[in-house]
């Protein structure tokens, strides 16, 4: 059996304020610290390749929040204005 990886210390500078804040908005929704966060954000951006990751009902239905969609009429809307486009 492998010993366990020992874990490495990250460190951000300059990250501005407003993303930091977003950030701790997210944690917070997520039930999370925000180290707990970043290092699920991590976990997703490296779970598989690029353009082959496969997302969550969960990950989808943030990302329609984070669109701003809040009923499947207005996600319709936006479709429609779309394509009209």
């Amino acid at each position: 059996m492998e010993p366990a990886a020992m874990g490495v210390n990250l460190s951000i500078k300059n990250v501005p304020a407003e993303k930091v804040e977003l950030l701790k908005q997210r944690a917070r929704s997520n039930h999370r610290s925000l180290q707990g966060e970043l290092l699920a954000l991590i976990d997703q951006a490296t779970a598989a390749p690029a353009g082959k990751r496969t997302i969550t009902l969960d990950e989808l239905a943030e990302n329609g929040r984070r669109l701003g969609l809040g009923t499947p009429a207005e996600s319709v809307r936006m479709i429609r204005e779309d394509r009209d486009r």
